[in-house]
């Protein structure tokens, strides 16, 4: 793959590790209700209480991993984090017949993986300054490849053995862990080659501005993080309105599948018609925000006026080239605009979009049991309408607004590339 020839070592180290790890990942989520209604014996309401459980733990892992980013440093934060999630996995093939404890080790589960993910993408911010953007949209590429082969290996694992895919989760958790232990050490002594701009890290920095003066500079994060919340609150249509749908109309469950295929595959494949996109629609991550709730939107509004398979696909390829400019650009805008206090805003923004994950699915799971596929789309579409408009209300109030070191907000110019020594 020629493109990975222009990124030093260290770049494509980090990507390999990516990949594996979200494969890792991957193996587990999609078989966690099959697990609780086929392996425990618990019905389909325990199923979504437990997946309700893991949400609400990944809403409080994202804020948390934020806020702690400069208190106990990105090395404590990131490894101590991964082992955490490691140390749950490998106790839940012990623990499953213990219903309330296996409920409360799947909340700390996706407490530890979530608290991982904001420090993760500021380090990437800080370490990588000057080309922060382009490899926010390379990793999220890795990880989404990732997923892929973990979602295509984890049938054939839970046939041998639902508990083998927590194990191999926790294993690829484990590994991501050392790989950060050793690469963050090496940084630290110099030993990974580094240029003028990619200072020596050091020890944690002081905490700055506290979280309340934090949550008080609105313009940074706010309606960029409402417009993330209806954004993946609408996309819960693709569980609690599409698949049913499917299913009732006597498909095969496989034809769901294939739709994520799809979307896998275009994540990858569509790059170039993304930067396309970026080069005469959308060249600012504010712009890109927007044009993704554009483009979410038709997918719904293609979803209302066309019930059927074909346009299922049409509507997955639209929403793919929506998740495909948004994903980057939210942390991208934040390192940029945010300085030192990225991490924590990361985490707060992330916090957002997980609760529209949590919302959306009863919220449309409740129209579909009432009136099927058509009112959840109106919903879904209405959402993208309240997204965009966020976006849009955040790319005016944004505009030239970056957050100084002191926790003050500044007008005018950018920040460029970090020059300061950066947390370890």
């Amino acid at each position: 793959m020629k493109w990975l020839e222009q990124y030093p070592k260290e770049v494509k180290g980090f990507l390999v590790a990516s990949l594996v790890a979200s494969a890792g990942g991957s193996l587990m989520w999609p078989l966690t209700t099959m697990y609780v209604f086929d392996e425990l014996g618990r019905s389909m309401q325990d199923a979504g209480f437990v997946i309700l459980i893991q949400s609400l733990g990944g809403i409080a892992g994202q804020l948390v991993g934020g806020g702690l980013y400069h208190r106990v440093g990105v090395k404590r934060l990131i490894v101590g984090s991964l082992l955490l999630n490691a140390l749950g996995l490998f106790t839940l093939p012990f623990i499953n017949g213990l219903w309330g404890l296996f409920v409360a080790m799947m909340g700390f589960i996706g407490f530890c993986n979530a608290v991982s993910m904001p420090a993760i993408q500021a380090f990437i911010g800080f370490r990588f300054a000057d080309r922060r953007g382009e490899l926010f949209n390379v990793i999220y590429v890795a990880n989404n490849i990732g997923v892929a082969l973990g979602t295509a290996m984890s049938g054939f694992l839970a046939e041998i053995s639902y508990h083998l895919s927590f194990v191999l989760n926790g294993v690829t958790s484990l590994g991501f862990a050392i790989f950060f232990l050793s690469y963050l050490t090496k940084l630290d002594g110099g030993a990974v080659q580094q240029e003028d701009r990619h200072p020596k890290l050091r020890a944690p920095l002081a905490a700055g501005p506290g979280t309340w003066a934090l949550l008080g500079h609105t313009r940074i994060y706010l309606y960029m993080g409402l417009g993330s919340l209806f954004l993946w609150f609408g996309n819960s249509i693709w569980n609690t309105g599409v698949s049913p749908f499917i299913i009732s109309e006597g498909m095969s469950k496989t034809a769901y599948g294939y739709l994520w295929t799809l979307n896998g595959i275009l994540i990858f494949a569509a790059q170039p018609v993304t930067k396309l996109i970026k080069r005469w629609f959308a060249r600012t991550e504010s712009s890109q925000m927007a044009v993704s709730a554009l483009f979410y939107l038709s997918a719904y509004l293609v979803i209302v006026a066309m019930h059927s398979y074909p346009g299922m696909v049409l509507a997955m390829v639209l929403a793919t080239l929506g998740e495909m400019l948004i994903s980057p650009a939210i942390p991208a805008f934040i390192s940029e605009r945010a300085g030192r206090a990225a991490p924590f805003y990361i985490g707060v923004a992330g916090g957002m979009g997980a609760a529209g994950r949590v919302l959306g699915p009863y919220a449309m799971g409740t129209m579909y049991d009432g009136g099927g596929l058509t009112p959840v789309a109106w919903l879904a579409a209405a959402t993208a309408v309240l997204s965009f408009a966020s976006f849009v209300v955040h790319a005016r109030i944004s505009r030239s607004v970056i957050l100084g070191d002191d926790g003050r907000l500044q007008v005018g110019g950018q920040r460029g590339v970090s020059k300061e020594t950066l947390p370890l």
